[in-house]
């Protein structure tokens, strides 16, 4: 079943109600039965984010502000604006802030995010 929307999805992330996900709080949009391709999420980290894979789903992170770390299978890395991470199934991950800082990323999911793909 061809799983391509037929029409332009239109979404307002700041009218999205912010759900908790491993990594902190997400707004889930273009979230339609229709749409089998993406799905965005804007995630206004945690500093207690908890490290999460997924055996589907791929996800890139693209940090919008603040700074903070992607933990990648154990190790960490520097994130900072404007950097970008591509993190296939399988790769244990969580974005890392210190206790009081902030960090907002833009998160795409191929194909769109679904509960059932996410481990603890």
């Amino acid at each position: 079943m061809d799983k391509t929307p037929k029409e332009a999805i239109i979404a307002d992330l700041d009218d999205i109600e912010a759900v908790p996900c491993p990594c902190g709080k997400a707004r889930r949009a273009l979230m339609t039965e229709d749409n089998g391709l993406c799905s965005l999420h804007r995630v206004e980290i945690s500093a207690n984010a908890k490290a999460h894979y997924h055996k589907a789903l791929t996800e890139t992170y693209y940090v919008l502000e603040g700074e903070g770390w992607i933990e990648l299978n154990g190790q960490r890395k520097p994130l900072s604006p404007g950097m970008a991470v591509l993190i296939p199934p399988e790769i244990r991950h969580r974005a890392v802030i210190e206790e009081g800082r902030k960090m907002t990323i833009l998160n795409f999911v191929m194909p769109p995010f679904d509960p059932a793909d996410e481990y603890l």
